[in-house]
């Protein structure tokens, strides 16, 4: 509700129809914007083996700077003020958030399948946290990253959540997104993904799980029991026809779902406004049941569950006095939301990304009428371009 004008100590008055907290996209690969396009129309498991693991072999160091640059431009863009990110070289997407002005909590994406190269991993995720948490006026916070457990054995995990622990930092993982995912860890370990984390000691831990598309009545209880934050994918999990996320079983046991775009490869934006239209509309029609996810669950969704799904302090994404200034300003003089009946409706079924006039992350505008003010758009994207085709034509 309209709350009573603060009016003292400020220094300029911005214009906007709406002023709102920024969307937070708690699942996402910002680098992967380099391979937009590049690997379409194909299984989680061939597109990861195929296309975008010998692409990634090839990525250097400044190529993930660029492509983090080029995600942060999209994301500000359309209102998001925070992101969270599990790639490799993490150093550099820090560096991007820094220069950039988002938020953003960071993990170095962890594999164990090699020994010498998971205990790398996690040497440098001890780095990262001594380097960089909360870093930027504390706009940068670090998780710890275990891939999979598909990619991360056992050992390992105990490892992973064993250092978090003594890092006192959360855990960012992908978790029982496809029932290929599923049906192998049930013949190999006799036990659900969910259930394997879980008896590791992984779930003990603060702890943000991906995906969760095949999760078994008992997963669902786990999450809930175990605190489990959800990063729920709908648009990514569609397009690598991974399936359909227990959305409303999972809120009906109060689990904290948030929501993610996942990779600008598996998407193939970063969109939002998409994203919790996508999250509502797909519950409604595997539910035949119009009220299964009203417009102003998925606006939460995609704003105030996102801070407490990254355990960053309650100061952050909300509109009060004292609290961090992430706030976008939205325009609604437009033809696609007039008459102006429902707010949430509006901006979860009518609204676009690019009806975001104005962002701002820890009271630094980012972006005004539609200009980013932090980041040299154009020399961003020439050299994404440049970057790309040398990766996808090597």
């Amino acid at each position: 509700p309209p709350q009573e004008r603060i009016l003292e100590n400020y220094s300029r008055v911005l214009n906007a129809d709406l002023v709102m907290p920024g969307f937070v996209n708690t699942h996402t690969h910002a680098a992967m914007t380099l391979f937009r396009g590049y690997a379409d129309d194909m299984p989680l498991k061939d597109w990861l083996e195929k296309k975008i693991w010998p692409a990634e072999a090839r990525l250097k160091r400044e190529d993930i700077y660029w492509g983090t640059l080029l995600a942060i431009c999209e994301m500000i863009r359309g209102g998001t003020t925070c992101f969270a990110d599990m790639y490799f070289e993490m150093d550099e997407v820090a560096r991007a958030c820094q220069e950039s002005g988002i938020r953003a909590s960071l993990a170095q994406g962890l594999i164990g399948l090699d020994k010498i190269k998971g205990l790398m991993g996690l040497k440098e995720s001890k780095s990262l946290v001594k380097n960089w948490h909360h870093a930027g006026d504390g706009r940068i916070t670090i998780m710890l990253g275990p891939h999979a457990p598909y990619t991360c054995p056992p050992e390992y995990l105990k490892k992973v959540a064993k250092t978090a622990e003594q890092l006192n930092v959360p855990i960012h993982i992908h978790l029982a997104e496809t029932r290929g995912e599923v049906e192998e860890s049930l013949k190999v370990h006799g036990k659900t993904p969910v259930k394997l984390v879980s008896d590791l000691g992984l779930l003990e831990q603060r702890v943000l799980a991906a995906h969760c598309v095949h999760l078994s009545p008992e997963d669902i209880e786990l999450l809930a029991e175990k605190k489990v934050a959800v990063a729920h994918n709908p648009g990514s999990n569609l397009k690598l026809g991974s399936g359909v996320a227990p959305l409303t079983e999972m809120l009906q046991k109060n689990i904290l779902v948030s929501l993610g775009t996942d990779g600008a490869a598996s998407n193939n934006n970063l969109d939002m406004v998409e994203e919790m239209r996508t999250a509502a509309l797909l519950q409604k029609g595997l539910k035949e049941d119009a009220a299964a996810i009203p417009a102003g669950t998925a606006l939460k969704l995609a704003t105030l569950n996102g801070p407490a799904s990254l355990f960053l302090n309650d100061n952050i994404g909300t509109l009060r006095k004292g609290a961090k200034a992430d706030l976008i300003g939205v325009s609604l003089k437009k033809p696609h939301l007039s008459p102006l009946y429902n707010l949430p409706a509006h901006l979860v079924y009518s609204a676009a990304a690019s009806d975001v006039e104005l962002v701002m992350v820890n009271g630094v505008i980012l972006m005004e009428k539609r200009v980013l003010l932090t980041i040299d758009e154009e020399k961003v994207l020439y050299e994404a371009q440049k970057r790309a085709d040398k990766l996808v034509n090597a």
